[in-house]
Parts: C-alpha cells; sequence; structure tokens
C-alpha cells in the first residue's frame, strides 16, 4: 500500500519496531524467520471508530434504531460499568481485533474508569487513540449514572491527556471525545475546540448518523449538525467524524473544504438502519474516508473484513459494479486510515522506516481457492475472512500467532468478563 500499490513477492525484515528492510534479495540474518508459503503478508488493518467499552454488551441490544438503542439499552448498560468489567470488556474487543488483524484503532470510552480501557490497551499491545466520552447536556436524554457536569467532563479529559498520552512507546495517544451534539453542550463543545487546538489533539464524536439525531440536532441549534461544529470550530483535519449519513450539499461542502476525517462504519449503519452512507459520491468529492465497526452491540462483531466487503457491496446496487472497487477499499482500511489519525509516515503501509504493524493472512482455504490469477485485492477484500488471519504484529511485537492471543489470557478473561456482565447487568435492573 505505498504510493505505487506494489505488490511484492519477497521477504520483510522486522528490528525492533520497524521495517529495515523489504524486497526479494534481504541478506540480513535474523532471530526468528517464518515461511509464510505463498500467504498474504499485509499492513495492520487500522479501524477508525469503535467502542472497546461496549465489547462486553455484544447481543445485549439488537433490532433497534439509534436512539432507543442508545437510550433502552446502551447508556443504562455503560451507566453499570465498575473498573474491572471497563477492562474486561476492552481486552475481549482487543482480542477480537487481533484475531482479525486490527493492529491500530480509534475508540470512545465510555464517562467514567476510562483509564481501566487504557490500561488493557497498554497491557495488550494494541495501537490506540482513545479518550474519554463526553455527556453534560442534561436535556439530552442522558441518565444519570452518566450525566457529569461541564467543568468535570473536560477536567478528566485534560488529565487523562496528560497522564497517558504518548505512553506504550507512543502506541496510545488520547482524544477529546464528545458522544455527540444531542448529549453536549455548546460551553463543552467550543472548550473541547480550544482545547484541541492548544494540545494539537484528535477529536472524535458521532454526526448525522440517523435521521432522528439529525432533526433533534435542527431544533436545538437550529441548523444541521457539520453547519453545527463547523460554527463552534470542530471540523478540521484532526476531527474524526463518524458516520456521516444524512448530509446535505452544503455539509459535504464542509468535510471536504474542512479535510475531517469521516470514519464509515457500513455494518453498523445498516443494523441499526441508519442508512447508507454516500461514499463514492464523497470520496469523488475529494473526502478523507476510512472504516470502523463501530460497538459490538450494534454490530455485532469488530472484522474489518466485513467492514470492507459491505463498504464494497452496499454501494453497488446505488451506484453500480464499479463503484467501490476492492483495491480502493482496501485503501480505505490501511494508509487511509493511517492518514485519518496523522500517522500516515508511520503506519499504513509496509514501507521501509514505517512501525512494524502487520498481519498475516492465509490463502489456503477452499474459500481462496485456487488463487492463480486472482487480483490481490479482490482476494483480500471479497474472500477473506478474519479467520484466515494467522498472524498479528504490532510495534513488532507478535501478538497473535496461529490464532493464539499472546498478550492476552483467555481462560481467565471468558471467566472474568461473564462475571462483570452479570454484575453489570445486575446493578442496572436487567438480570
Amino acid at each position: 500500500m505505498n504510493a505505487r500499490q506494489d505488490v511484492i513477492n519477497g521477504d520483510l525484515l522486522v528490528e525492533d519496531s520497524r521495517i529495515t528492510a523489504l524486497g526479494s534479495n534481504i541478506t540480513a540474518s535474523a532471530d526468528k524467520v517464518y515461511d509464510l508459503q505463498g500467504d498474504f503478508l499485509i499492513p495492520g488493518l487500522i479501524q477508525t471508530h469503535v467502542h472497546l467499552c461496549q465489547t462486553l454488551f455484544r447481543g445485549q441490544a439488537d433490532d433497534l434504531e439509534l436512539l432507543d438503542w442508545l437510550r433502552w439499552k446502551i447508556w443504562p448498560l455503560e451507566g453499570g460499568h465498575d473498573p474491572e468489567s471497563i477492562y474486561d470488556s476492552a481486552l475481549l474487543g482487543i482480542g477480537e481485533l487481533f484475531l482479525g488483524g486490527t493492529t491500530t484503532i480509534v475508540d470512545m470510552e465510555t464517562v467514567h474508569h476510562t483509564e481501566h480501557a487504557f490500561q488493557a490497551i497498554l497491557d495488550s499491545g494494541i495501537r490506540a487513540l482513545s479518550g474519554k466520552v463526553m455527556m453534560d447536556e442534561p436535556g439530552g436524554g442522558v441518565l444519570p449514572s452518566l450525566q457529569e457536569s461541564t467543568e468535570d467532563s473536560l477536567q478528566e479529559s485534560v488529565d487523562l491527556f496528560e497522564k497517558y498520552h504518548g505512553q506504550g512507546n507512543g502506541r496510545l495517544e488520547v482524544a477529546f471525545t464528545p458522544r455527540f451534539v444531542i448529549s453536549c453542550t455548546d460551553a463543552l463543545l467550543k472548550e473541547v475546540s480550544r482545547l484541541a487546538r492548544e494540545k494539537n489533539a484528535f477529536v472524535h464524536t458521532h454526526a448525522s448518523e440517523n435521521r432522528s439525531e439529525v432533526r433533534v440536532v435542527e431544533e436545538t441549534r437550529g441548523m444541521h449538525n457539520v453547519v453545527y461544529l463547523d460554527r463552534v470550530g470542530l471540523t478540521g483535519p484532526r476531527l474524526i467524524l463518524a458516520h456521516c449519513i444524512w448530509l446535505d450539499d452544503e455539509e459535504k461542502e464542509i468535510l471536504v473544504r474542512s479535510r475531517t476525517r469521516i470514519a464509515h462504519c457500513p455494518s453498523s449503519n445498516l443494523k441499526l438502519a441508519s442508512g447508507v452512507a454516500a461514499i463514492p459520491e464523497l470520496l469523488k468529492r475529494g473526502a478523507e474516508i476510512s472504516l470502523g465497526a463501530d460497538g459490538a452491540p450494534c454490530n455485532n462483531n469488530l472484522d474489518a473484513f466485513v467492514e470492507m466487503r459491505h463498504a464494497a457491496l452496499i454501494q453497488k446496487p446505488f451506484c453500480g459494479p464499479t463503484a467501490m472497487p476492492a483495491r480502493e477499499v482496501f485503501a480505505l482500511a490501511t494508509i487511509a486510515g493511517a492518514r485519518a489519525i496523522g500517522h500516515e509516515h508511520d503506519l499504513g503501509s509496509l514501507e521501509v522506516g514505517k512501525k512494524a504493524d502487520l498481519a498475516v493472512v492465509s490463502r489456503q482455504g477452499l474459500h481462496n481457492w485456487p488463487n492463480e490469477g486472482v487480483d490481490v485485492y479482490s482476494q483480500l477484500v471479497y474472500q477473506a475472512r478474519s479467520s484466515d488471519v494467522r498472524l498479528t504484529m504490532v510495534d513488532g511485537r507478535i501478538v497473535m500467532e496461529e490464532r493464539r492471543l499472546l498478550t492476552i489470557d483467555v481462560p481467565r478473561l471468558k471467566e472474568s468478563a461473564r462475571r462483570s456482565l452479570e454484575r453489570v447487568r445486575r446493578r442496572v435492573g436487567l438480570n
């Protein structure tokens, strides 16, 4: 996924945390050699919108539209989290991500206990841009268990930034993450804009995911979602904006002009009946697009291969068979994701000098056979599955090998997560 999009039949050398050689005639010796026997070695996949804090609630909130899904299920469950349940939820999600070749995420936590999700990120070895969700609007239907004051929300977010940003050899970066306009006051969003500029930090939020959400924003702010975000100073290349389905021409122009990063989450958008984002049109206009799975309760998995396939297929009935070709979609899951978080010089492609974030994808399954003469990108987007991933490496460290997680104690995690879910459900009255 370099500028020429080369497909190389050869070798790759990793030293410490970086790629130091790539090609067919590497002469350096190595402590460990992997013969991949013709399988694919790809850049680690990058997902630019997930909620690790929600992984524990997979299957607990199905067949609902967005606002009902939040108010009836997700907000009560998030409000019931304790430090251990947040840690377990994050680690569950990270394990699944590693098994599917995802090495970098843009994550949004909940209001409380964010430092425990950060600890799971640091312990597991994943690369993440993450932050504490911010919800200070008393009239936005926010439950008491998640309600916070503007001052407390801002101060806690700043404290987390100061303590954790850059930890784990730079693997953990901290963003300001207001949930969405409905649950945030004008004062909070304007101060987030100021703080993000002051600290050169990213902002990660949602916008225009659902028609009911858009109507509420119009009623309370008197303008469309993206117009409002632009007015309070949030649009720009350091804003990662999830979904962006229900946009008018003015909003599309703002997103393109400001180079705001759009995180496209096709599976979540389908399951919540939110709609289909106009991604081919946005790309043609020059928008910055990348991919994410969103949270496990609205998907219900964190599988980048599913997101790539859906991103390609859902557009074709509307825009024709050549819309969203496989090569373009694979770029959205790799180098475009790296651009979204400002790390295109370190991540998103296999090149000398870049971070050793990579995955091995088997071509040996019957669903990939025979594979002679088949386009590489077509195989990866239309045929490959997360279960084909044989090895995942982040920052030069192997975190998954032959379907075995090396940084997560799976039996312990499964038992702890089971107890955590029981505890949270009992706390919020769902048992």
